[in-house]
């Protein structure tokens, strides 16, 4: 039953890029809260942060921080999700992580509740809020696979660089001026912090986000791959990704080309389905230049998406453009919408 007089949340990684827009979401979506605790890492704990007109003290996240937590928001790096999740879980919250610590466990529902909102009813205490760019791919893909069939999908991204946190945003900004003055900057953020090379996004593209696996293809890339097939509950899927970076601070584009199953599908067909479809919304009109970009989707918590055409050599290939703020649906909104969805489902 619905708790009229609010529920207790915590958001762990409050002060981090993230976590502010999951504070200012849950204010925006008026979620029922009858306490909120915000956590960090002992450096940011005394921050004040400010929620519908009151003032709100960060404190040190431990073990002790989740009691009476009935909703814990995690998005503080997969180190602090295996440590204070569990201890979190023990106290009767339920956890909803934004890194990737959870996603690939069998025992955890990876969730976007346009796509796969039942599968919230089989956790554990722990739901996994997918990668940025899995999450709106999904969105606009499932539609598609429900009334056609899925049997390929190539994606290639062009993410913000917010989606490597606030510091790599600033690096963005101060590298361009400092590229513009004519003077040197050296780069210490991207493509990864913890890689041996760092290179100039300013006025670049860089292809690696996350590091490389054995198998050619970067983590990123590889969390794309399998967390689709799990959401979908499709493992033969063939699913195959180029994640790259680009000089945009918020707002990630995907090129993404499919394959269905269904004989006979027009990319008018294609068209209506996604106009009629949740949290998607469609801008596709070439002749008068109108398609999704990264500026426009930037606070909006829908995924749009435009450029939809058929391929010239598939019949039941069809490529299409979609755009999301990674930092919304990406992850702070689909964070809110999933514990939106434990009420509605009344799992609280």
């Amino acid at each position: 039953m619905a708790n009229t007089a609010g529920y207790h949340v915590a958001v762990v990684g409050a002060t981090g890029a993230v976590g502010k827009q999951m504070i200012q979401t849950l204010e925006r979506r008026n979620f029922p809260i009858g306490k909120l605790t915000l956590l960090s890492s002992s450096r940011s704990a005394g921050t004040k942060v400010q929620f519908k007109g009151e003032e709100i003290t960060v404190q040190e996240a431990t073990p002790e921080s989740f009691e009476g937590v009935q909703i814990a928001l995690f998005s503080a790096g997969g180190s602090v999700s295996k440590k204070f999740a569990p201890e979190a879980v023990k106290r009767g919250a339920i956890v909803i992580d934004n890194t990737s610590a959870f996603r690939m466990d069998k025992d955890v529902p990876l969730v976007v509740p346009e796509v796969n909102e039942e599968d919230i009813k089989q956790h554990n205490g722990i739901i996994a809020n997918p990668n940025c760019s899995t999450i709106q791919m999904v969105v606009a893909l499932e539609p598609i696979r429900q009334l056609y069939g899925l049997s390929r999908i190539v994606v290639s991204t062009y993410q913000a660089v917010s989606g490597s946190g606030a510091a790599a945003v600033q690096e963005l900004n101060e590298q361009t001026q400092a590229l513009l003055n004519g003077d040197t900057y050296e780069a210490k953020i991207l493509p990864v912090k913890g890689d041996k090379k760092h290179y100039q996004i300013a006025f670049n593209a860089i292809p690696q986000i996350d590091v490389f696996t054995e198998n050619g293809f970067t983590y990123e890339e590889m969390k794309m791959i399998n967390e689709t097939k799990k959401i979908m509950h499709m493992p033969e899927l063939k699913v195959s990704a180029t994640c790259v970076r680009i000089p945009v601070a918020v707002g990630h584009s995907e090129s993404v080309y499919f394959e269905v199953e269904k004989d006979g599908v027009s990319a008018e067909d294609i068209q209506k389905i996604l106009t009629d479809a949740p949290g998607v919304v469609v801008e596709d009109k070439p002749e008068e230049q109108q398609y999704p970009m990264a500026v426009n989707a930037v606070g909006e918590l829908d995924t749009f998406v435009g450029r939809i055409r058929k391929d010239l050599d598939d019949d039941k290939g069809f490529h299409m453009w979609v755009v999301s703020d990674n930092l919304l649906k990406g992850a702070a909104w689909n964070s809110v919408q999933i514990a939106e969805s434990l009420i509605k489902l009344d799992l609280i």
